[in-house]
This record gives C-alpha cells, sequence and structure tokens, in this order.
C-alpha cells in the first residue's frame, strides 16, 4: 500500500514531466454512483462537486497538496473588516467563448440564494456585492470572516448571460421535478474539460478545453467517467483494463489488486467522517410506530447515548471495514484544524447500559424506526446502516433500513425535501479543512437569522453552538478561537447530537498506465491526470 505523501509526490513529478499533451490521449473512470447534476448549485456533495470541478471553477482552489490557491481570482484582500476584496482574472473565457467578468460573480451569488439551490450554506457567507469593475469585485460579509477564501473552494462560477439565454438562472433542485433545469444536463464553465455528452446514469464524456487559462499537468484529451454501482462490477472493470481507475475499491479486494497484473490500490486516511443522525425537530416520529404515538423519543438525551452505546464500533472496523477504519469520538478527522485528540472519546460498547437508559427513558420495549442510507456513496455505506440496526435491534429497536442510491437517498433528506428523515448516515469533510465548516454546517441549529445549519439534517439544536460558530468564525486569536471550537465540540458530544462513527479510508484502484494524485478529501480532478 502506498502512503498518501507517496503518492502525492510520484504523481506530482510523473505530471510534471508530462505538462503539455504529446499526443491524444484517453483516460476512463468510475465511481460506484453519479454525478448528482451537472448544476453547481444543485447538489452539496463531495462527488458531484469534485467532478464538476474540471467543468467549473471558484475563486479559489485547492492543488494536489490541498495548499489554497488562486482560480478565476488572481488575488484577494480582506480590505475592511466586513469587505472581501477579489481580484479577477483577465482574459479567461467560458466554453462557449463568453468573456468571464465580476458580473459573473455577482449572479452567480444570487443563484445560489434561489430556492433550488444547495448552496445556502455559501450564500449566508455573503451579505451583499459590489461590482467595482469587470476585474474586480467585493463580497460584504454579515460579520468579521479572515477565513472567508477558505470557504469559498465549492462555490463555482457560472455564466450569466448563458444562464440567461437559456432560462437556467435558478438552480436545480435535487428533491426532484427539476430535470428540465438546462443546468442540470448541460455546462458552460471556464475550467479545463468541457462537457461533450451526458447520459445520466450511464455515461458522462469530457474533453479538452484547449482555450482554457492554465497549462495543465494532465495530458488528457477525452475523459470517459461511468458509474458502476455493483463492487465486483467496478473491480473487474479496473482489472480488464475497461478503466483506468476506479473508487472506491472494497478493502476485501486490496490484496487482489496487488497480486493482480497491471494494477495496483491507492490508499490513505481520508478526512471524512461517516455518522449517525437523529430527527430531534418533530414532536412525534414521522416513521415510528405504536410505541411512540405522540411522541419523539429521540429528543430525550438518554435514547441518543443508549444508540451510542449499542454500537459496536470496534466490531464495524473489523468485520466490515476489515480493520481500515478510524474509530471517532468527534465530527471531524485528525487531519481537520481544530481537532483536539483529547476530545476523540467514545463511551464503552455497553449493551446493558444501552438497554437501562432505554427503561430510564420510557422505552424498555424499545420503538420502531426508518434508517435512510445511501448504499452508492460511502465505503460499505449500507453494510455499515445494516450492522448497526443489528445491533440496535438488542435493545428492543426495530430498524426499518431504507437504503437507495445517493440520487434519491440525498433528494429524500436535504432541505430541499424539507429533511425527509428520522434517523440516517451520512458522511463528511469539511471542505475548508477547518472545524468551523462542521459547527456551521452540520451541528448548529438551523432556520435561525445567520441561515446556518444548512446540512443539521436532524436539526440537533443548542444556540450556545451557534453562538460560539459564529465568535469562531471571526476570531483571529488562535487560542482563543481553539477554546471556542473545543467548548462547542464538547457541548455536542455531552448532549450526543449525533453518533460519530469512523473516518472512512480512501480506497482507489489504478492502472499502472497512468499517473494520478489522490487527494484526502477523495476528490479525483483530472488536471493530475497523465496516461502514460
Amino acid at each position: 500500500m502506498r502512503s498518501i505523501t507517496k503518492t502525492l509526490t510520484a504523481a506530482f513529478l510523473g505530471s510534471a514531466m508530462l505538462a503539455a499533451p504529446a499526443s491524444a490521449k484517453e483516460f476512463k473512470f468510475a465511481f460506484q454512483g453519479d454525478a448528482g447534476t451537472m448544476d453547481p448549485h444543485g447538489l452539496f456533495e463531495t462527488f458531484t462537486l469534485g467532478f464538476q470541478r474540471n467543468i467549473y471553477e471558484g475563486l479559489v482552489a485547492r492543488d494536489g497538496n490541498m495548499a489554497m490557491t488562486g482560480a478565476l481570482a488572481e488575488s484577494w484582500e480582506n480590505t475592511s473588516p466586513k469587505v472581501w476584496t477579489f481580484n479577477l482574472r483577465k482574459g479567461v473565457k467560458f466554453h462557449n467563448g463568453n468573456d468571464f467578468t465580476a458580473d459573473d460573480v455577482a449572479f452567480s451569488v444570487e443563484r445560489i440564494k434561489t430556492e433550488g439551490s444547495d448552496m445556502k450554506v455559501v450564500a449566508a457567507l455573503i451579505d451583499k456585492v459590489k461590482v467595482i469593475d469587470d476585474h474586480t469585485i467585493e463580497f460584504h460579509t454579515p460579520a468579521p470572516n479572515p477565513i472567508m477564501p477558505l470557504q469559498l473552494e465549492i462555490f463555482y462560477i457560472m455564466d450569466k448571460e448563458w444562464s440567461e439565454e437559456n432560462k437556467t438562472t435558478e438552480a436545480t433542485s435535487v428533491a426532484g421535478g427539476d430535470e428540465g433545469n438546462f443546468a442540470n444536463l448541460n455546462a458552460n464553465g471556464t475550467g479545463p474539460f468541457k462537457l461533450e455528452s451526458r447520459q445520466s446514469g450511464v455515461k458522462t464524456v469530457l474533453v479538452r478545453n484547449d482555450d482554457h487559462w492554465e497549462d495543465i499537468d494532465s495530458n488528457v484529451t477525452k475523459a470517459i467517467f461511468t458509474p458502476i454501482d455493483q463492487d465486483a462490477t467496478r473491480v473487474a472493470a479496473l482489472i480488464s483494463g475497461d478503466v483506468d481507475l476506479a473508487w472506491p475499491i472494497p478493502v476485501q479486494d486490496w490484496n487482489r489488486l496487488e497480486s493482480a497484473d497491471g494494477v495496483k490500490p491507492l490508499t490513505g486516511p481520508e478526512a471524512r467522517t461517516i455518522f449517525l443522525g437523529f430527527n430531534q425537530t418533530d414532536d412525534e416520529l414521522k416513521t415510528g410506530g405504536d410505541a411512540t404515538k405522540g411522541k419523539n423519543p429521540f429528543k430525550d438525551v438518554r435514547v441518543r447515548k443508549a444508540f451510542m452505546q449499542a454500537i459496536d464500533i470496534e466490531a464495524i472496523k473489523k468485520k466490515i471495514m476489515r480493520g481500515s477504519a478510524t474509530p471517532a469520538g468527534l465530527m471531524i478527522a485528525p487531519q481537520i484544524n481544530g481537532f483536539t485528540e483529547g476530545q476523540n472519546t467514545r463511551p464503552d460498547h455497553d449493551v446493558a447500559a444501552a438497554k437501562k437508559l432505554m427503561e430510564d427513558a420510557g422505552y424498555g420495549d424499545g420503538f420502531e424506526v426508518t434508517m435512510d442510507c445511501p448504499n452508492d456513496r460511502y465505503v460499505n455505506d449500507e453494510k455499515i446502516c445494516q450492522a448497526s440496526a443489528s445491533m440496535l435491534a438488542k435493545i428492543g429497536v426495530k430498524v426499518n433500513l431504507l437504503a437507495q442510491t445517493k440520487s434519491k437517498y440525498f433528494g429524500k433528506v436535504l432541505a430541499q425535501n424539507e429533511y425527509d428523515t428520522d434517523f440516517f448516515l451520512l458522511g463528511w469533510t469539511p471542505s475548508t479543512f477547518d472545524a468551523h465548516n462542521v459547527l456551521s454546517a452540520l451541528m448548529s441549529c438551523r432556520g435561525g437569522e445567520d441561515n446556518i445549519g444548512a446540512f443539521n439534517l436532524g436539526g440537533y439544536c443548542n444556540p450556545k453552538i451557534n453562538e460560539l460558530t459564529a465568535k469562531v468564525q471571526s476570531e483571529t486569536d488562535q487560542d482563543k478561537r481553539q477554546a471556542m471550537i473545543e467548548e462547542a465540540f464538547q457541548i455536542h458530544s455531552d448532549e450526543v447530537g449525533h453518533i460519530p462513527l469512523h473516518q472512512q479510508p480512501l480506497s482507489w484502484g489504478v492502472s499502472d498506465k497512468v499517473d494520478v494524485i489522490q487527494r484526502p478529501d477523495n476528490v479525483f480532478d483530472l488536471r493530475s491526470a497523465v496516461v502514460k
């Protein structure tokens, strides 16, 4: 197995020697699910945004080593406590030949505020926009925000003129009923690759943008992406040479790739935490049985603690993840700024103690609940849900597992469908690699004036966390900031706002015929792909 450092170094050196494409090179890759949409404002999901990053660009980006770099903005400055000024790159064109200007940035800010947008967490960062000239724009923030550039990597810019011409000035809703939105199946970005064709769920073809403003390392001229949901089929496609890159690879197949000719596994720690969450908003569970008529057991911290103690994370690590996962006690991984090892603890697995907590809460006979789970998004996601359901049965909880493809799963549980879930599995990598992102998106009360908590699907709420989150965002003293992060995480842990499970492993399979960079956020960037 390769360490992430060796992978990054080797891939970077290999690609650097082939900076200019000498001849047409085709690259084929597969993931366990499809990109949810081509609309860059339609779905806040790592694979979808990572795929779109080849077509669309933001003001800032991260390179293969996760360092922040300029993209459509050449430079930026915090010109006053609540104003960020971005100097935009000149000479950039969209794929259809339209010029990129500040008006496109201002338009995109307004677009992420529309009803169908899943990017409202970004919209909440911006109070108003002021266009200074074609290549200078100001973002005015509701409060001082010294980390704003870190929060903009996944905010992609659309062409205002193209959007207006094609009647796609509002974002695509992933909740359904918006498949006809032109931006859902078509794209016009500024990125290094253009969308040639799109068959949702079948195949997406990208071709090189020869007019791109940046000299990228890749020599790929055509990239063919195929979603392959079955693990065995995906692994077989890699070994047979039908694809050059496939992920995730089931951890039990790593040895198979090691022994096969022409392929190898790429593995390492991912900065993604997999966790469970509860409906803590409704007065009655949507999917409960007779035992929860007029009641919501998840509003009782004793029930949430019982669930955490009933789930044997070491068994999940050993039997399902083959020892490759890192059990978590926090909602952030060790790679994330703000992580504190001393807080990364879990209560011992104890079924007897969990049963006692259930009895004390008035649910000694258990209750029924539906668990929402994707089956093509995270490493062994459905198997983790199945194991959790089996473990919860030991404390009398009947879990009805609803495992669906990620497009249906996200369409059901996200804000656009009014958070239709009682119990769910989700994974999260903070795009900023900073704890504030998790505090803001997952752990803060939703629906307040601060417009945060957009991905707090279950509605966990302690106003103190919102208060601390606002201070964390604006505090420049790092010691004070860290103390506030730790205070917020302690509150959340004490209240079992969610159940952190583990950090999943990066698990890719790659042909010896290509070099790629494996980023710790599990994003594959075609800029790094070199066909030998």
